[in-house]
């Protein structure tokens, strides 16, 4: 893994880097049921503690620079938070430490919202099996 220098990213930002960062809620649960995604809750941990949607791991957004080594390099780190804006920030971090970065544009919220019911049941149910 190599660092990007933050001006050598900004030089290379286009069209298909600005699509890149971006992963939206059924890709994101697809890679993350077949083991190739790694998914982030980088809130603080009063958020955390007053709710969570179940999958993904734990990092507040300001504990990232000191846990960076908890990541697997050989996943997309997917960030996530209950809209998009902090997500984006570690996001950004973690492409420039040389991580395979993208933010849940549905936010947290988003994933509250489609896995309700049955389809929690279910999504649940495949990622034991």
């Amino acid at each position: 893994m190599n660092a990007i220098p933050f001006a050598d990213y900004l030089r290379g930002f286009d069209y298909d880097e600005r699509k890149a960062m971006k992963i939206q809620l059924p890709e994101m649960l697809e890679l993350y049921r077949a083991g190739k995604a790694q998914v982030i809750d980088i809130r603080f941990h009063e958020e955390y503690e007053a709710w969570n949607v179940g999958i993904g791991q734990h990092i507040p957004l300001n504990e990232l620079p000191n846990r960076i080594d908890e990541l697997d390099a050989q996943k997309t780190i997917v960030t996530m938070c209950p809209h998009y804006d902090r997500a984006e920030i570690a996001r950004l971090y973690l492409q420039l430490e040389g991580f395979h970065a993208r933010y849940l544009t549905d936010g947290m919220l988003g994933i509250a919202n489609h896995l309700r019911g049955d389809i929690a049941r279910d999504y649940m149910n495949s990622l034991k099996s």
